[in-house]
């Protein structure tokens, strides 16, 4: 089976490091660590079989379908496959706005 390379975008791993820590400072630490380490999960499963994600519906909209997405619930983890590598573009919790976070990081939404 083939592998792909993961890699998370800088913005998504200032994606990444915010939930942790809005998820620490308004909950707990246990509960930060956790769902940090089920989403870096979901995007570790990307190596194996990305093409598996959904389009983000907000993209297939507007005919994009370059992006795909897996979720730990509620938080969506939006990415790319470029050749023989996964690239996260996005990792956010699901009830936000998506079409305006899909916007500000320029996905031509």
């Amino acid at each position: 089976m083939k592998r792909f390379a993961v890699e998370l975008s800088l913005e998504a791993e200032r994606d990444l490091d915010d939930i942790v820590s809005y998820i620490a400072d308004h909950d707990s630490f246990e509960r930060a660590r956790f769902v940090a380490a089920r989403i870096e999960k979901a995007v570790i499963s990307l190596a194996s079989f990305p093409e598996r994600g959904a389009h983000p519906k907000e993209l297939l909209e507007h005919g994009i379908r370059d992006f795909r997405e897996v979720f730990f619930k509620p938080y969506r983890v939006i990415y790319r496959v470029v050749g023989d590598r996964v690239v996260v573009v996005l990792i956010a919790d699901g009830r936000r706005d998506m079409q305006v976070l899909l916007t500000r990081r320029h996905l031509n939404a």
